[in-house]
């Protein structure tokens, strides 16, 4: 999958890319028609802790699914949004199964 990281007003570090990069190749998994994905780092400037949000866009065909959660890591956030897509691919996965029967 063709997955584009932007980090806004900071340079993300390679390691972060790749780790960014094997999460979005494992929700191909739940749907192996995913046609691109768009990551959003973002540093909020407020004084938690919990500062660090990450956003990702999936494109599927028809629709476009968004997740944007905000941890203490990029890591963390990354991998809790793509959770949150696996559960997403799932039901739109079904969803698509019902309408084609």
């Amino acid at each position: 999958m063709k997955v584009r990281v932007q980090s806004v007003n900071f340079n993300a570090d390679i390691k972060l890319i790749n780790f960014i990069q094997k999460r979005m190749d494992k929700l191909e998994q739940f749907y192996d028609r995913i046609i691109d994905g768009e990551v959003y780092l973002k540093v909020d400037n407020n004084h938690t802790k919990e500062n660090k949000i990450a956003e990702i866009k999936l494109s599927v065909p028809g629709q476009e699914m968004v997740v944007k959660k905000q941890c203490k890591s990029f890591e963390h956030a990354a991998d809790m949004s793509t959770e949150a897509l696996g559960r997403q691919l799932k039901k739109y996965k079904e969803r698509q199964r019902v309408y084609a029967s």
